[in-house]
């Protein structure tokens, strides 16, 4: 005679609905089923804007190279003092 007995579960739903009502029931249901039913728009929002992301542009035109200026002559100065 464990939680296994129909005769205990018949029990329990009378205590839920002597306590919560058949109306407040109800409106906690609905708005189960709406907060389901948002959770899913929202995950299809999602992959929808994981889609737009993931697509990849091609590169612009890499600019030509240029060339390195002429390294400066060294300066034959000695400041070392030696």
């Amino acid at each position: 005679m464990g939680f296994s007995s129909i005769w205990h579960w018949v029990i329990v739903l009378l205590i839920v609905l002597i306590l919560f009502g058949r109306g407040r029931i109800a409106e906690m249901m609905g708005d189960f089923g709406k907060g389901i039913s948002s959770f899913k728009k929202g995950l299809n929002e999602t992959e929808d804007t994981a889609a737009k992301a993931v697509r990849i542009e091609p590169p612009a035109a890499a600019p030509a190279p240029t060339e390195a200026p002429a390294p400066a002559p060294a300066d034959k100065t000695d400041t070392t003092g030696a």
